[in-house]
């Protein structure tokens, strides 16, 4: 439970629709993410505003970024978007056991969950 207050800050940065929108984006172009001025008219969001969301998604570890010549290129943390789906998984169903305790696992290719024979 030592993750919680990490967690609830990542929840949290993605609480809002621009920010929601940025990471359906970069999710929908994963691995290779887009620089800023594609983020920016593909969602149509000024750049001052799109420069603060951007900022707190990082700030919350949700995108990397990196620097290609003059532009910057966003890409989803799909490693620690993955933690966090982990994370809220964890106690799916622990308390009625209707899902098998080794089948609440979250790997890099889908969730696995199997209900009680």
């Amino acid at each position: 439970m030592e993750n919680v207050p990490k967690y609830a800050d990542m929840l949290s940065a993605m609480g809002t629709e621009p920010r929601l929108r940025i990471m359906q984006l970069l999710l929908s172009m994963h691995p290779d993410g887009l620089v800023v001025s594609d983020i920016q008219s593909e969602l149509d969001i000024p750049n001052s505003t799109l420069s603060h969301h951007l900022d707190k998604l990082k700030s919350e570890e949700l995108v990397n970024v990196r620097r290609e010549s003059t532009f910057l290129r966003y890409t989803a943390n799909t490693e620690a978007l993955r933690e966090l789906l982990q994370f809220l998984y964890a106690e799916c169903c622990t308390r009625n056991q209707s899902v098998k305790p080794q089948a609440r696992t979250w790997s890099k290719k889908s969730m696995v969950r199997q209900p009680y024979a």
